[in-house]
């Protein structure tokens, strides 16, 4: 089961998607909330405490998070990062592989245009799993975990043919 991430400081989306046969089956997802008015140090606790119990639940084989990405304008580049970095140690504590995905690419991945808006992301999930998430932040977590489960058999063959190679 790949966990699909979502990051931000206020509000981080997150996916539980697995490969049953041809289907993608959504088993949980959600949104981790955050409020602006509480201590900055608690708001990366709650993100990484609450991401770790996710992971520890059991049966995560993968994650699958958004890379960084900063609009020329953004004013909350460093708690995105911030969020980011209390995501990535918790899922890394619990042993599993972290791949990134630039956002284009999760767009493609679901939709077929790197360029889709959040409308469209979320029908195309709805098209492919059968499932709703409440949110958009649950709805890119779920794009991110799809893109996974399709990219990383083809990484994986890469990864082996390259290793063949140095034998």
């Amino acid at each position: 089961m790949i966990l699909g991430i979502d990051p931000g400081l206020a509000n981080t989306g997150w996916a539980l998607v697995e490969r049953t046969g041809s289907r993608l089956l959504v088993r949980d997802c959600g949104t981790l909330t955050t409020k602006p008015r509480t201590d900055h140090v608690e708001r990366l606790r709650i993100l990484f405490d609450g991401i770790g119990e996710i992971v520890s639940a059991g049966g995560v084989t993968g994650a699958a998070i958004e890379s960084w990405f900063v609009h020329p304008v953004s004013t909350s580049a460093m708690g995105v990062a911030e969020a980011r970095g209390a995501v990535l140690v918790a899922v890394a504590s619990a042993g599993v592989e972290v791949v990134e995905y630039p956002p284009t690419e999760i767009k493609a991945a679901v939709t077929g245009s790197g360029r889709a808006d959040k409308r469209q992301i979320r029908l195309m999930v709805e098209r492919l799993t059968g499932a709703a998430p409440a949110t958009d932040h649950a709805a890119d977590a779920v794009a991110a975990a799809i893109c996974h489960l399709h990219r990383a058999p083809l990484q994986a063959a890469v990864r082996a043919g390259i290793a063949g190679r140095g034998r």
